[in-house]
């Protein structure tokens, strides 16, 4: 018969702490340089110079095309080697985590690239025409009048695309980084108690992304009544 030994959980709780920690700080990170470098690749998307354009497409097509898992792995290999090759790293620093910062954010740049994109696209021409005909660089139209009413209305994707990114994270585990989907399986493998943990990890992630998705909800309703 399936039980919960909460008494055992309680005592895990420092480690799942810890594991989790880890996952929002490897869902943050892909969050905010996922769409700092998406903007940039959707900027260059949308772009009259044709070099800028096809660098921008290759590289979205290219990371879209790439199994996470397959990712996860090579960047795992190649980044510890590059980071050694140019800076002096201290022993402390977890290279795990390094690499699955950096593969996470390569990948989401590309996805939230698309959802800009899509956002810049959709705006009226005349946008564009009312930022030239004010004066403004190529640059200034879009930070002053393009990308905050392309956000506005692709807001509501782009919470879900982070609701993704979090589920996403516990994919880590082929690279032996202790988040705490691993940390889970972890303790549940040491104590005997593999299947509770899996729920008990299941109904965390329920959870979170159960309040997430009320909050896109939310958005949409507030971007549908502006």
């Amino acid at each position: 018969m399936l039980y919960f030994d909460f008494s055992s959980l309680l005592d895990a709780w420092p480690i799942l702490a810890a594991g989790a920690w880890i996952t929002f700080k490897v869902t943050l990170v892909a969050i905010a340089c996922g769409i700092a470098f998406g903007t940039v690749l959707a900027m260059a998307t949308v772009s009259k110079v044709r070099s800028l354009h096809v660098c921008a497409q290759a590289y979205i097509t290219l990371f879209r095309s790439i199994p996470l898992v397959m990712l996860l792995l090579w960047f795992f290999l190649v980044v510890p080697q590059i980071l050694k090759a140019v800076f002096d790293l201290s022993p402390s620093i977890d290279i795990r985590l390094v690499s699955a910062m950096v593969a996470y954010s390569m990948l989401e740049a590309a996805f939230f690239a698309e959802i800009i994109r899509a956002g810049i696209l959709g705006l009226s021409a005349g946008q564009f025409q009312a930022a030239r005909a004010l004066g403004m660089t190529t640059l200034q139209s879009f930070r002053h009048i393009i990308l905050p009413q392309a956000f506005r209305a692709m807001l509501p994707i782009m919470l879900t695309q982070c609701i993704v990114i979090f589920q996403d994270t516990s994919l880590v585990y082929v690279i032996a980084l202790g988040d705490f989907f691993s940390n889970s399986v972890r303790i549940g493998e040491r104590d005997g108690t593999v299947v509770q943990m899996l729920l008990f990890a299941g109904f965390v992630y329920w959870a979170i992304c159960a309040l997430l998705s009320a909050l896109v909800k939310l958005v949409q309703h507030r971007t549908r009544q502006a």
